[in-house]
């Protein structure tokens, strides 16, 4: 069986009575470590939960699923997530690929920013479109985002915007050169938000630019 299984968004008790009776039970069990990070470190989840855990960047769940996936037909795995299961459209892929395998799947979901966004006293049924912003380079600055945004404002609606982390990831240049050389961890701040907003605002232009051309 393969489990994915939502750990919350704090640390290591978020997780359910349900996950984490899994987690126990299960012969590999892996971390998704790059669409959300707990505010706890690894260690503190194997002491938690009982069980060594293989962390699993990018390049391991988009590109390398099937070595996740491996012996999961005779075997129990677990695929954990930070957040809700279904929160990244990365998780789904990985459910898929199982079942394109016949092997047998269980989400176990948990609680995710898309719900407790209400702690701040905006109601849900009050937000439009979610969007999120990546970090801009000095080559790639897309702005698709501001469209989603303006378009629920003008319905009277809230935005909860999702901002870009980076965790082992590559600068293009070594990328480009097949180098294995990755830049530190970084965090987008809200200041950094919303200057790259302020900024789209100012230059219609931006927007112009980052239309898809006929």
């Amino acid at each position: 069986m393969f489990y994915l299984v939502g750990l919350g968004l704090y640390d290591e008790k978020d997780v359910t009575l349900r996950g984490h009776e899994i987690i126990k039970s299960c012969t590999r069990v892996y971390l998704e470590s790059y669409t959300s990070i707990l505010m706890v470190d690894k260690n503190r989840l194997e002491d938690f939960y009982g069980r060594a855990i293989i962390v699993a960047d990018r390049d391991m769940v988009e590109t390398d699923s099937d070595a996740i996936l491996e012996g999961a037909k005779e075997k129990d795995v677990a695929l954990l997530v930070v957040g809700d299961p279904f929160g990244a459209t990365t998780h789904t892929d990985i459910i898929l690929r199982a079942r394109s395998l016949s092997i047998p799947t269980q989400v176990i979901h948990n609680a995710s920013v898309m719900n407790a966004i209400g702690a701040c006293g905006l109601q849900l049924y009050n937000f439009g479109q979610t969007v999120s912003i990546p970090f801009w380079t000095e080559n790639w600055r897309p702005v698709s985002w501001l469209g989603r945004i303006r378009e629920n404002f003008e319905l009277g609606l809230h935005t909860l915007v999702l901002l870009d982390i980076k965790v082992k990831e590559q600068s293009e240049e070594n990328l480009a050169r097949g180098r294995r050389i990755y830049e530190p961890p970084r965090f987008m701040t809200p200041t950094i938000a919303l200057r790259q907003i302020l900024e789209a605002i100012t230059k219609p232009s931006m927007e112009e630019d980052s239309a898809p051309r006929a």
